[in-house]
């Protein structure tokens, strides 16, 4: 995933949902996916694009949006479809910038603690008991089996639940977004939301400092997060995650 660094063709549905609104890409991913901000008609919003994808759906997103946004802030669903090859989902812009936008790449620290307070506020705002969806091992195995991933026998059995929490999912730095005075102020990307153990958002949010602004801060965001670091369900995590 990363800021498209050449011209990005404009897909045709991409134009139809932005009813001439002028569109800058934004984002790309690993799946072919693109996100584009649409600005010059009314207030501006994003159109997220691709193709549609085994491990989660833009649908997914929308739900989980809808649901965490009675507890934590996320952008706001203006519209979600599908065709048969395509997915695309239509959010209201938030007034921010993601914490691996250059602005905050040449401040990291400043970033990374963002991070780390936007992960642990989600995980104790978020109410286990009302959550409709989990991101159990069990679950993140059978969907990496389904897209003919096998996954080592040796991550099949995990370290002992810490603390259950309603997690990210996808906890990378580039999924909290950051106001101008440094402090965190919303969180995207949301489609594998759902109860986990927290340390399986901590360890690959963590893991994520070392992609997006260099070494040595990884522990400064569990910091952040307000715990000592448990190397040992880091790892497990981290594993699982590369895994799967």
């Amino acid at each position: 995933m990363s800021f498209p660094t050449e011209q990005v063709a404009v897909p045709e549905k991409v134009r139809q949902l932005a009813h001439g609104a002028d569109l800058v890409c934004v984002w790309d991913n690993d799946y072919g996916g693109l996100t584009f901000r649409a600005t010059g008609a009314g207030e501006p919003f994003y159109i997220k694009w691709g193709p549609r994808n085994l491990e989660f759906s833009l649908q997914d997103e929308a739900e989980r949006m809808a649901w965490a946004s009675r507890w934590i802030a996320v952008p706001t669903v203006l519209e979600q479809g599908q065709d048969d090859t395509h997915e695309w989902l239509v959010t209201a812009a938030i007034d921010g910038l993601s914490a691996v936008d250059p602005r905050w790449v040449a401040e990291p620290a400043i970033a990374v603690r963002a991070v780390g307070e936007a992960l642990r506020a989600m995980h104790d705002a978020l109410p286990v008991d009302e959550c409709p969806w989990e991101w159990s091992i069990a679950s993140r195995i059978a969907n990496a089996e389904r897209r003919g991933i096998e996954v080592p026998d040796e991550l099949r059995t995990a370290p002992p639940v810490d603390r259950l929490v309603v997690s990210h999912g996808d906890a990378c730095c580039p999924n909290t977004l950051v106001g101008d005075d440094g402090r965190w102020i919303a969180h995207v990307d949301l489609a594998l939301l759902g109860t986990a153990d927290r340390w399986a958002d901590i360890a690959v949010a963590s893991m994520s400092t070392e992609w997006n602004y260099g070494t040595g801060l990884e522990d400064a965001l569990i910091e952040a997060y307000g715990i000592e670091p448990d190397r040992e369900r880091l790892a497990y995590y981290r594993d699982l995650w590369n895994a799967t």
